[in-house]
Parts: C-alpha cells; sequence; structure tokens
C-alpha cells in the first residue's frame, strides 16, 4: 500500500489502483480528494473536514463514495444521494476495496468548559493503517502504521508519547502538524523517538512511503 502525505491530517492511501483518501480539511491542498474513490472524515472540525474539497473530489469522480460520521453527513449528503454513508463506533465496511473499521466516538477534551464533538478513528485493512482523527483512540487490534497526531490544542508531548506506548504500532507517522514549526520539530523527534517505543518517522507533504 503507498501512503503519500498531504498537509495537516491528510492521508491518501492507495492500493490495487484506487485511492482512499482521509481528513481532507482545510489547511490541506485544495486538490488532495481529487482522483479519490473513496473518502473519509473523521469528524467536523474545518481543519479535517472541507466542504469544498470534498464537493470537488464528489463531482470529479461520480463513483466517488463518502464514509463519515452524522455530524459530517448532514451537511454534504443532500448533495450527492447516496454516496454519503453514516458510520459510527463498531462498524466495518469496504471502501475501495480497502477494509475499515470504526473506532471511537468522541473527540479529545480541548477544555472541560467546551463540550465534546463526535470524532471516529479508522482502521484500514486490519491494522495497516490506523488513523485516530483527533483523539488519543486505542483501536484494541494490532496497528502496523499509526497516524500520529503530533501536535493539537488539546494534547501535551508527554500525551503523545504515552498515546505510541499504548499503541505499540510497528511505525508512527507525524500528522496533525500544521501548528508545528520547523524550530519545534527536532524537539519532538527526539522526544518521540526516544520514549514512545515505536519508530517514529515523518513525512514532508507531498512525499510517499510504501507500508
Amino acid at each position: 500500500m503507498k501512503l503519500t502525505k498531504k498537509s495537516h491530517s491528510c492521508v491518501r492511501l492507495e492500493k490495487d489502483g484506487r485511492t482512499l483518501v482521509l481528513d481532507p480539511g482545510g489547511f490541506s491542498e485544495e486538490d488532495a480528494a481529487l482522483g479519490a474513490d473513496a473518502i473519509l472524515v473523521t469528524h467536523e472540525h474545518p481543519d479535517h473536514f472541507d466542504e469544498f474539497r470534498l464537493r470537488a473530489a464528489m463531482e470529479d469522480n461520480p463513483a466517488a463514495r463518502i464514509w463519515t460520521l452524522k455530524s459530517v453527513a448532514e451537511k454534504i449528503s443532500s448533495a450527492f444521494p447516496g454516496r454519503v454513508h453514516t458510520v459510527g463506533h463498531g462498524d466495518t465496511f469496504t471502501a475501495a476495496g480497502f477494509e475499515v473499521q470504526v473506532h471511537g466516538e468522541l473527540h479529545a477534551v480541548i477544555h472541560p468548559d467546551l463540550p465534546r464533538i463526535t470524532n471516529v478513528g479508522f482502521l484500514v485493512d486490519g491494522g495497516k493503517v490506523f488513523h485516530p482523527g483527533d483523539a488519543f483512540t486505542v483501536p484494541g487490534h494490532r496497528v502496523e502504521t499509526l497516524m500520529l497526531p503530533v501536535m493539537a490544542p488539546w494534547s501535551k508531548i508527554s500525551e503523545v508519547i504515552d498515546y505510541v506506548r499504548e499503541v505499540r504500532p510497528q511505525r508512527a507517522y507525524d500528522i496533525h502538524d500544521a501548528y508545528l514549526t520547523d524550530l519545534a520539530r527536532p524537539i519532538y523527534d527526539r522526544q518521540i523517538g526516544q520514549l514512545g517505543g515505536s519508530e517514529h518517522l515523518r513525512l514532508t507533504a507531498g512525499d510517499s512511503a510504501e507500508v
């Protein structure tokens, strides 16, 4: 499977000539979802869900489908009848030839005074890749490649490290990194790499790896 990192939390997976895109939000490239056969969206925050990008992808490929939670589906399903599927924790489905399991229910706590919204994570092809969205969801399943939300308003580095330790993936690739400056990256790379217990890797937006 080919994994291509796009800006922030957007990831493209390619296998057998088909493409799955996760979280093409407002911080990603405008064409981040173009060419997708299937799109997964973890939650409604604009850095993960961007209606313009989804509409462009759905219009570009009339066979494309979206799988997401209710709060996102409600915003776009009327524009694409029958092509937007609502999923939640515990669901399994096949999207463009990729086997997907849904894990998690709530976004991480940003502040106790703010209500928590829903958030789901997607485990692809039996643990080949896990994208948790904005949460430290542990899928309770073997994970080869963890897409690691490395920096967010709702986390600190000790929590990121402990999350890697708990999931115990073979490797962790940074996502949710638009807030991380070049000045801070070496610190995060060193501490997560030394303390996380798994191989810690980073791709520049547009770069790819085989997973």
